[in-house]
């Protein structure tokens, strides 16, 4: 059996209970539509949270990972060009050493040979020093979020007259001349090992990069998964409870006109 109180409107109290639920809901849906966020504080997701902002970590390494072999690539490039350069002045040193080994070139001619022969002996070393190559050293360049697994590394040879045993070389003789033809036959061979360091690390390279830029985008797309918003879902949701705002707020309206109603019993 109904009963009328003037003290405790239960249909109000309803009302406001359910109106306060709506509202909660319609401030998640205006929140998730505006920022395109399922997960705007801990409260929506924290389970959810925790997982996206690994996948968000883990980008942030990979993104850094392929600067850093981009870096590494430059570098590997500038070497790569002055080897380039080496290879030709060899090829001069070569034709200037097998000329003077003629029989037929005067030791005058051997002379004049000969000083071009040191300048270019000269100018390899001055390129090996602008290029870092002076001296054998170790490559590494950390690409990817794996701790143990993420170097691409390995070694670059020293490319200067002394490592390539042409340094003491003279075409002053004709025998000299003849001993650096072979000398540098063999230097020619030695940089070609140095060049394939090089660009054994350059392929290396651009094949992490690759790895690195596919993971990437599957984090994203993981990440988003999680953390992103479904617009559809949550335009929806803003829809429904806007008209339930707006029903529950005349619900209320008319659950506090029934205590005046009340009054009317009183009336004689």
């Amino acid at each position: 059996m109904a009963s009328f109180s003037v003290i405790t409107n239960v249909a109000a109290n309803n009302a406001q209970a359910n109106l306060y639920s709506t509202n909660i809901g319609l401030r998640n849906a205006l929140t998730r539509v505006s920022s395109g966020f399922r997960i705007n504080s801990s409260g929506d997701d924290a389970a959810g949270l925790a997982v996206a902002n690994g996948y968000r970590s883990t980008i942030a390494v990979l993104n850094q990972g392929v600067r850093n072999a981009n870096d590494g690539l430059s570098d590997l490039q500038i070497k790569d060009g002055a080897l380039d350069n080496v290879s030709k002045l060899l090829d001069r040193l070569s034709t200037l050493a097998t000329q003077a080994a003629s029989g037929q070139t005067t030791s005058t001619s051997r002379t004049t040979l000969d000083a071009e022969f040191q300048d270019v002996l000269n100018e390899i070393n001055r390129e090996s020093n602008v290029a870092n190559l002076s001296s054998a050293q170790g490559f590494s360049v950390f690409v990817s979020n794996n701790s143990a697994n993420g170097r691409v590394g390995g070694s670059i040879g020293a490319v200067t007259t002394t490592s390539l045993g042409i340094n003491a070389d003279a075409l002053t003789s004709q025998t000299g001349a003849q001993t650096a033809v072979a000398n540098i036959a063999t230097a020619v061979n030695t940089l070609g090992s140095v060049q394939g360091q090089v660009g054994q690390l350059q392929n290396r390279l651009s094949y992490a990069i690759s790895l690195a830029q596919s993971q990437i985008v599957n984090n994203r797309a993981a990440e988003s998964r999680i953390r992103d918003a479904n617009i559809a879902e949550e335009s929806a949701n803003l829809t429904r409870f806007s008209i339930l705002n707006q029903s529950g707020i005349a619900a209320l309206a008319q659950a506090n006109g029934q205590t005046a109603a009340v009054l009317s019993l009183l009336r004689g």
